[in-house]
């Protein structure tokens, strides 16, 4: 793999040129049984997935359209996938019937007789395991259970579709291929592993790209310590137009295998920079700042000082607890995909974030960046802040990701004091799902207590001459 974040070779000869289908080695989302599990893969002909106690392998998945609906059946060669219709597909929206004079057939009928003594299942084990010998699906094992279910019929429409889907999910697993992107990414870190991503809902990310103003043609500052979660969002919404420059604090950049799974094409790729802040914040910087009157030499001091311990407390403290992998078959980790002889077999996504080129970073401290993200859990915002500031250019907006408002609000007062921003708020997300469904519509019985906080604003210059107006 190409060390400048530029894709394998073997990879971009395996792409085709239509984007909303799969190709051998990209990631995938895959939602098996409407959103009971969800698991990343790369697909490649020697992938396998194991749902339930079957292992099926992924290659009937290589070149169908994201969207697709797949079934687990049982051949002569053991489990395997099977792409069905959309439209063969049970549809749980409405199962409500009526009677030629309008009355709702479920209202005539109750549970109130059923007892659960299971002896209404005349179709026993063996009986389901001569099914499969014969060659059954698993949607005519279904069929065969509702039909020798002497309560089946007595229960209400809803009772009935959850005995349904219930018997489904075991015999006749569902499995949706989805596309990865912001959205899904984040949904399925924020429900599997929230800690990876710095708990970082789906909303409040949002919210965060659009209170820093990112489009294209913009060159983004971010400070991503949640496992390149904040970095794909951003490069997926710039599009191949503008830059993102991630900076660390320590030797060796933070982890960011979750930009891997977005599939960015090369182009897109060669837009993530990373540079250390010691590159951005050099003396050339500093002094080109104090010559034009926008840093007094107390400030610069102190800005000096402040650099010199932060960079000390961030050499001292460990990154996010993120593992080297993403997300795997079990949801842990995307599998390095190898033939037995150890040869790639071109699965391998690029690895976006280059080293910045010196022509970049000279005419970004010219110019500045256009807007700031940060999310840094482990890091101390205030000092981290007032060193970032002065790399954007006035009048750029930023915004700041804690889970907790106490460390925003020490920011918040120290960005007030120091007069370098204007327009300071913080906000606390809140985001709550409905349930849409006929005459059944109402909110979602759980939900996400907290959102995190954002602290935004607008980066200033105060001049001496203004301070003495004031």
């Amino acid at each position: 793999m190409a060390e400048e974040g530029g894709g394998h070779p073997a990879e971009v000869a395996l792409r085709p040129p239509n984007p909303r289908t799969t190709w051998e080695g990209c990631s995938v989302l895959l939602d098996i049984n409407d959103g009971d599990r969800l698991v990343f893969a790369r697909l490649s002909p020697a992938a396998t997935l194991k749902i339930g106690n079957k292992k099926c392998f992924l290659s009937p998945l290589i070149g169908c359209p994201f969207g697709s609906l797949f079934r687990v059946d049982t051949g002569p060669d053991g489990p395997h996938l099977t792409r069905i219709s959309s439209s063969s597909a049970p549809s749980h929206d409405n199962c409500m019937q009526e009677t030629d004079d309008g009355q709702s057939i479920d209202e005539l009928r109750d549970n109130r007789s059923l007892i659960d003594n299971n002896t209404a299942q005349s179709l026993s084990s063996n009986d389901i395991d001569a099914m499969r010998r014969e060659g059954a699906t698993g949607d005519e094992i279904v069929e065969a259970l509702m039909a020798n279910s002497s309560t089946f019929g007595k229960k209400t429409a809803f009772s009935q579709e959850k005995y349904k889907l219930k018997k489904q999910k075991k015999y006749a697993p569902k499995v949706l291929l989805r596309r990865p992107s912001t959205r899904s990414i984040c949904e399925t870190y924020f429900k599997k592993h929230p800690a990876r991503i710095g708990f970082l809902r789906m909303d409040t990310l949002s919210l965060l790209l659009s209170m820093a103003n990112v489009g294209a043609y913009s060159d983004v500052l971010v400070v991503d310590m949640v496992g390149g979660l904040l970095t794909g969002a951003i490069a997926e919404r710039l599009g191949g137009i503008g830059y993102i420059c991630s900076t660390y604090f320590r030797s060796m950049p933070y982890p960011s295998d979750i930009v891997r799974m977005f599939n960015f094409s090369r182009e897109i790729c060669s837009r993530v920079i990373q540079a250390p802040f010691s590159d951005l914040c050099s003396s050339q910087n500093l002094d080109n700042e104090n010559s034009k009157s926008h840093e007094n030499i107390q400030s610069s001091e102190i800005q000096s000082q402040t650099e010199d311990s932060l960079l000390t407390d961030c050499a001292s403290k460990s990154s996010i607890a993120l593992p080297e992998d993403p997300v795997v078959s079990e949801g842990d980790s995307l599998p390095d995909c190898r033939h037995e002889n150890n040869t790639s077999t071109g699965c391998k996504s690029a690895n976006p974030g280059r080293k910045a080129p010196p022509e970049l970073i000279k005419l970004w401290k010219e110019k500045g960046f256009n807007s700031l993200i940060v999310a840094a859990p482990e890091l101390e915002l205030g000092s981290l802040i007032q060193d970032l500031l002065p790399l954007l250019s006035y009048s750029a907006p930023f915004a700041i990701y804690h889970q907790f408002l106490q460390p925003l609000a020490t920011c918040m007062h120290r960005l007030q004091t120091s007069r370098m921003a204007i327009n300071l708020q913080i906000s606390e997300p809140w985001l709550r799902e409905y349930q849409v469904l006929p005459s059944r519509t109402h909110p979602m019985m759980q939900m996400s207590a907290c959102g995190g906080y954002i602290l935004s604003g607008i980066r200033i210059c105060i001049s001496e001459g203004c301070n003495g107006n004031n």
